[in-house]
């Protein structure tokens, strides 16, 4: 059995957003007790991650990590077409993936004590992003 659903993600520029509720709700909605659950951002320059849902200081040095790491306005970039910010997010969505597979047991998803599913924009303005979640499994 398969169910697949999109929603849409409305940020506010760079950071992260949770967005484990709203995969639940697909979850639930599927009828699946056990299987997987395939999340997928539609978009080059924002990712998905799965973190620390207790202490934001967890994703907030995470995003001074890869900023450290990937400058806005780095000179050695070519592609700048949106802006400085414009190749630092598209290596930064690479490193951090744009997909995630997660366990669906007893009909939702088999998430740790302090595990949390997270949209994280790389952009520094906000954008509509598109989130593709597909379960797959038994009722």
């Amino acid at each position: 059995m398969t169910h697949q659903q999109h929603f849409q993600v409305s940020t506010r520029g760079r950071g992260t957003y949770d967005i484990t509720r709203r995969i639940a709700e697909v979850v639930q909605a599927s009828g699946i007790r056990t299987g997987t659950c395939h999340v997928f951002v539609q978009h080059t320059s924002a990712s998905l991650i799965l973190c620390e849902n207790a202490d934001p200081t967890v994703r907030e040095d995470l995003d001074a990590f890869l900023t450290r790491l990937v400058p806005d306005g780095d000179p050695l970039f070519d592609h700048t077409a949106e802006g400085p910010d414009d190749m630092p997010a598209h290596i930064r969505a690479i490193w951090t993936k744009m997909d995630l597979t997660l366990p669906v047991s007893d009909g939702r998803c088999a998430l740790g004590t302090w595990q949390g599913v997270y949209l994280y924009e790389h952009r520094a303005q906000g954008h509509e992003r598109r989130v593709l979640v597909t379960v797959q499994g038994a009722a």
